[in-house]
């Protein structure tokens, strides 16, 4: 049986970690990017955002959990996340709304958390298109809450820094967690599933 190396189990205990604080945390929480409008609340709004950190992190995860070997496989998820992330903040820029937008971010957590307990391998197209329809709803929530702000482009490009690093630490550490005891990525998995299914109650009641 492999076992991780130090610094590979530090960041699995800090991703469980993470997940597991999400549970106590209402969404959307963090710096308000209306209160202060640019590029820096803008790229810190995912990383208190807990949500928003659960998912994007869990599309990396998943990403680096599933692929078969390393490439473009790694990045269709995390390219369909990102760019569609961007154009549901656009679309709520020019006011278009979509019904559900809120049971939609709680269930891409839901969703997300499945697919790293699974490691649910799907073709590259699908990967991007399935995380990439629950980013839209990400992309819309923020967008709407910009919509008249004249800095609202620059607090866009802060989010979609964040959300990139994001991606990037949930592919690291889903490669590192590949050999490693199984137990450990699925638990970040269950973390970020129930992260979504406490949301999702909580919209219903």
């Amino acid at each position: 049986m492999k076992h991780l190396p130090p610094h590979s189990f530090m960041k699995a205990i800090l991703f469980i970690a993470a997940c597991a604080l999400s549970t106590w945390a209402a969404a959307h929480t963090g710096i308000n990017p209306q209160a202060s409008p640019n590029f820096w609340a803008g790229f810190m709004h995912p990383v208190f955002g807990l949500d928003h950190l659960a998912a994007m992190v869990a599309v990396g995860l998943w990403s680096a959990l599933s692929a078969r070997r390393a490439g473009l496989e790694l990045l269709w998820g995390p390219l369909g996340f990102a760019n569609l992330l961007l154009v549901g903040a656009v679309l709520g820029l020019q006011g278009i709304e979509l019904p559900a937008v809120e049971p939609m971010i709680a269930a891409s957590l839901l969703v997300l958390g499945l697919l790293v307990v699974s490691r649910l391998r799907v073709p590259g197209a699908v990967a991007a298109l399935l995380v990439g329809g629950f980013a839209l709803f990400h992309g819309l929530a923020h967008g709407l809450e910009l919509a008249d702000s004249p800095h609202a482009f620059g607090v866009l490009a802060g989010m979609l820094t964040a959300t990139v690093l994001l991606h990037s630490a949930g592919l690291g550490a889903g490669w590192a967690l590949r050999g490693a005891n199984v137990w450990l990525a699925r638990a970040v998995g269950v973390g970020v599933a129930g992260f979504g299914s406490m949301l999702l109650l909580q919209l219903a009641s």
